[in-house]
């Protein structure tokens, strides 16, 4: 059953540009880089991925090249999420899902809906997706939280509902989840400093934004600690502590791209409104990679 190939690392992928123009080429470097290192599954057209700012045919471009270039070596699972309800379903009933394997949908941003709201919306969506679905709550992006009675709710309620991105920032809330959720409903931490911690909890993984640029440390770590051995994963925790800043200092996923261009993954550029990181977070940035022997410095590259 594919919960449990949802478990571990999955990535977050970003979605490189050329001038404007998603750069493919890049896409395909940076899924293999992450498969090749490790990861257990991957998540197209997320927030990293700035699907807002993609049309209706670069998302099926994305998705479609994402599953060509994946070829069935890991998961893939994909964003549709938005505000309006019946439009999310609209945009299902628009692609094929061959080589997807769930669907990750965020809670409806703006709107602030109630939580009989948010569950009568996820609801409707298990209800005619032609994949399993993830939540994904993201109370800093969508001014709402999905309190964890609601989530308990929807996961007692559907069996289409597999699993959460719990971004809330709040161990109390993920505590609760994953005390009181089905069986077979997965945990997945949904802020890269606090993976760790939900595996120590019980929780089942990450979707992850710093495994974009390092898959195989950050995948080690959470597998290290989903067979309990937290000595081991500490340390990986505490190597990458002090780069997780710079990645969010000024936005996501400027701060990645950042990043995977000093890593020579991908290009740092990003498309209006969200622009490249600053001359000076690439400095403080590359001397954090420096720091963890990530990167050599400039004068030591041929």
């Amino acid at each position: 059953m594919i919960h449990n190939q949802l478990k571990g690392t999955g990535v977050a992928l970003v979605t490189p540009f050329n001038n404007n123009e998603i750069d493919f080429e890049a896409l395909e470097r940076v899924i293999n880089h992450c498969i090749d290192d490790g990861v257990e599954f991957l998540v197209s057209l997320g927030t990293t991925g700035e699907s807002a700012t993609l049309s209706q045919k670069e998302k099926h471009d994305v998705l479609n090249h994402t599953i060509k270039t994946i070829d069935k070596r890991v998961p893939l699972v994909a964003g549709f999420g938005g505000n309006d309800t019946h439009k999310i379903l609209k945009d299902m009933e628009a692609f094929h899902f061959d080589g997807i394997d769930a669907i990750l949908s965020s809670s409806p941003a703006y709107n602030k809906p109630t939580q009989e709201g948010l569950f009568q919306h996820y609801k409707l969506l298990a209800e005619n997706a032609p994949k399993p679905i993830i939540i994904y709550n993201v109370p800093s992006r969508t001014s709402s939280n999905i309190d964890a009675n609601t989530t308990l709710r929807l996961a007692h309620t559907s069996k289409n509902i597999i699993g959460i991105k719990e971004a809330a920032y709040d161990m109390g809330q993920i505590s609760k989840i994953i005390k009181h959720k089905p069986k077979n409903f997965v945990v997945l931490s949904g802020d890269d400093t606090l993976a760790l911690p939900l595996v120590s909890v019980g929780g089942d993984g990450v979707i992850s934004v710093i495994a974009n640029a390092f898959p195989s440390s950050f995948s080690r770590m959470i597998r290290l600690g989903l067979q309990q051995n937290f000595r081991e994963a500490s340390k990986i925790h505490l190597k990458l502590t002090d780069v997780h800043p710079w990645l969010y200092k000024e936005g996501n996923p400027a701060g990645i791209k950042a990043c995977m261009e000093l890593l020579r993954l991908c290009r740092s550029e990003t498309r209006l409104p969200l622009v490249p990181a600053s001359e000076e977070l690439v400095d403080e940035l590359k001397k954090e990679l420096v720091r963890i022997n990530a990167i050599v410095p400039d004068d030591a590259i041929v």
